[in-house]
């Protein structure tokens, strides 16, 4: 692996997390509950690590402001705009494979 400085990781890391988040902004026809059927977590769970992250630097930053930040908009707004209603497979797989911690 090649010899990175800190900076350069910190660099790196949070452009690939820009480009995640520009990513689930655009694509806004794939579901919460898919994503995290199929890879454990969501765009719920992306705003909660930034939250965590921006409250143990001593940024307090509260659920709605870091959903905004993920979702681009407010989440009710995403909500009402993009969120379809889960249907019972997706419910019952959700059930089957969600992480402990949620």
């Amino acid at each position: 692996m090649t010899d990175l400085t800190e900076n350069q990781k910190r660099d790196f890391e949070a452009a690939a997390f820009r480009r995640l988040v520009q990513h689930l902004r655009e694509r806004t026809d794939v579901q919460n509950i898919d994503m995290m059927n199929l890879a454990g977590f969501c765009r719920n769970c992306l705003s909660n690590w930034y939250q965590d992250a921006a409250n143990e630097a001593g940024a307090p930053l509260d659920k709605a402001q870091a959903r905004e930040i993920v979702y681009g908009m407010p989440y009710d707004d995403w909500r009402s705009k993009y969120q379809a209603e889960a249907t019972p497979a997706q419910q019952a797989s959700f059930e089957g494979n969600r992480p402990k911690d949620h």
